[in-house]
């Protein structure tokens, strides 16, 4: 709501202040000094209606007579009272609207409720006055319009996680319509999508499923890889004795140096080892303590 200049009052009363001084001298003719304080009143209220003072985002639409005469504004400006008239004063600022789809199906007929905010502008005031009754309604039913029209040519998949380009093609296609109003759209952001609370529990199980299902690809590329390196390590060993060696040691080495009391091996790999038999072993002190179990 746009609040009133004072500036017109304050010049009504200097104007009545002023009759009542010219009438001042002449106070004994009572008739001459009603004449001037009435002539000043009218004066003051004359001048306190023509003058008009638009804010810096304001603009004024003026009409003579019924006929556009010129847009106004920002700043003081004259008109005539009676003449002139300004029905309209136009925000040229950035507006926020809020709007959105109740119980709308999308193209796979599943009913959603999708909020969203609209940024816009009047970039043309003697348009949006003059060629459309109320440019703020219009571009409401525009929005709302524009959004259901969007949600059914739009799955629910895409919907949920494509909310940029939807709000592209909303933008794209409220600009479109509104443009005739003298109207820019500069963009329009999805704030919401509300489904069913049943398919969002399906939803949610069909998306741990499909956990649970990469996890068990993954397991089983993961022990394919691990066989495929023991497949390759095996044939290694085979046609290098000395290495499978020097690894059966290496094994026996770390599993005694964490403070192992006992290390349980299979007999057949003492004696790759060339370890010796079991009770030199047990004569024998070592690090810990090797027992073969056959």
């Amino acid at each position: 709501m746009r609040q009133p200049s004072a500036i017109p009052f304050t010049l009504f009363l200097v104007a009545v202040a002023a009759g009542a001084a010219a009438a001042w001298p002449v106070r004994a003719d009572t008739m001459t000094a009603g004449v001037l304080l009435a002539i000043f009143v009218i004066a003051g209220a004359i001048l306190g209606a023509s003058i008009k003072i638009a804010s810096q985002w304001e603009r004024a639409v003026v009409l003579r007579l019924g006929r556009f005469r010129a847009l106004n504004g920002p700043g003081l400006f004259w008109i005539i009272p009676i003449v002139d008239v300004i029905p309209y004063w136009i925000d040229v600022r950035v507006i926020t609207s809020s709007f959105k789809a109740e119980k709308t199906l999308t193209k796979d007929t599943v009913p959603v409720d999708v909020d969203a905010a609209l940024f816009w502008c009047v970039v043309e005031p003697r348009r949006a006055a003059l060629d459309v009754e109320d440019y703020h309604s219009a571009i409401a039913w525009a929005s709302q319009t524009a959004l259901r029209d969007v949600i059914g040519k739009t799955v629910l998949a895409d919907m949920l996680e494509g909310r940029e380009r939807i709000g592209q093609e909303l933008r794209r296609i409220i600009d479109e319509r509104t443009e005739p109003w003298g109207v820019k759209v500069i963009s329009v952001e999805l704030k919401d999508v509300l489904i069913p609370e049943a398919l969002e529990n399906a939803m949610s199980m069909q998306a741990q499923a499909e956990r649970e299902r990469q996890a068990r690809i993954i397991l089983g590329d993961s022990e394919r890889q691990v066989a495929k390196s023991f497949e390759d390590a095996s044939r290694a060993y085979a046609a290098n004795p000395t290495a499978l060696h020097l690894r059966a040691m290496n094994m026996l080495y770390e599993g005694l140096k964490q403070n192992a009391t006992f290390v349980i091996v299979p007999s057949t790999a003492l004696d790759t080892m060339q370890l010796g038999g079991v009770d030199r072993l047990t004569r024998e002190p070592a690090v810990g303590q090797v027992s073969a179990s056959h």
